[in-house]
């Protein structure tokens, strides 16, 4: 991916430098940039690594994904703590995930402990169990579960490779 991004940097440079301008431009070296992109999107499958962009999409996505759920959680959150009367059900539970790599592992533990509601108590010495402290056993679970299996499948296509 690096090496990619690198040669589309080098190829923006290498446009800049043709172009033959008394001053440097931003615009010409961003469109040196695009033209790097579509050159190596078109000569992407000689170097035997998927396109670089891809993987910049779906770390993008990931993001979203992480500022929707912390808004939704701390909207929860929220009204749990503003309702007259506190009617929560603190709690422990566990999931099973089918993440492998510990960076995998750690992103999600992460990104759910740094979400309103939720924290990663531990995780099993295997790395596929996380025990997890909701503040509500009824709501915030189910969105716990939910925001969990989507955080999953997120991490998944950033740190896999793609298939072409």
């Amino acid at each position: 991916m690096s090496s990619q991004f690198l040669l589309n940097l080098f190829i923006a440079v290498l446009w800049m430098l043709l172009k033959d301008e008394n001053k440097i431009h931003l615009t010409t070296f961003f469109s040196g940039f695009l033209i790097g992109i579509v050159v190596l999107y078109l000569m992407h499958r000689f170097f035997g690594t998927p396109f670089y962009l891809r993987r910049v999409v779906a770390i993008i996505k990931l993001i979203l994904l992480f500022l929707r759920e912390l808004i939704m959680s701390s909207i929860l959150v929220f009204k749990q703590i503003l309702s007259p009367k506190m009617d929560i059900t603190p709690g422990i539970f566990t999931y099973k995930t089918d993440l492998k790599s510990e960076t995998e592992v750690t992103t999600l533990a992460l990104l759910l402990t740094l979400t309103p509601g939720s924290v990663v108590m531990e995780v099993s010495p295997s790395g596929n169990v996380f025990y997890i402290h909701a503040t509500d056993m009824g709501d915030t679970r189910l969105s716990i579960l939910k925001s969990m299996q989507s955080f999953e499948d997120a991490i998944k296509e950033v740190t896999r490779r793609y298939d072409d």
